[in-house]
């Protein structure tokens, strides 16, 4: 199974929709650098498909990648499927899932905006095994399922 990076995304501060930088460096044991949720946990980086943000399109928002603080915008992925374990390959880096949606404590604006709100169910959440660059346009192929 493969899919695509349609954008690479960061914050400098938690509880902010991140901005597309088109490419960053994912740094082993930590997420992506520069991200202020970056650190030594298990939510390292956080992914979510385009096609789940054309959901919250199509119930009438205005909403683009980054807008679910997501760092990674994949494309052509049913991420959610994904069992914890396996292996996610961009270039030369690896990703290996460590948790599929999360539990929203504070329901954020597009919760409010649309009554629902996609990260929970359909966002994931992975650890650095091999770092590297990644970019917009990058391939990500699932290499592994446990």
């Amino acid at each position: 199974m493969q899919g695509k990076i349609v954008a690479v995304c960061t914050s400098k501060n938690k509880g902010e929709r991140k901005k597309d930088v088109r490419q960053a460096n994912l740094l082993v044991g930590l997420g992506l650098e520069g991200d202020a949720h970056a650190g030594f946990k298990h939510r390292q980086v956080s992914l979510l498909a385009l096609e789940s943000i054309e959901k919250m399109r199509q119930m009438g928002l205005d909403v683009h990648p980054g807008d679910f603080a997501e760092n990674i915008t994949t494309q052509g992925l049913n991420l959610p499927v994904l069992p914890i374990g396996t292996k996610l390959k961009i270039g030369d880096t690896l990703l290996e899932v460590s948790q599929i949606g999360k539990e929203c404590h504070t329901r954020c604006n597009i919760y409010y905006q649309a009554g629902d709100c996609v990260m929970p169910k359909e966002g994931i959440f992975a650890i650095v095994v091999a770092g590297g660059k990644i970019a917009s346009g990058d391939s990500i192929e699932v290499i592994e399922n446990v």
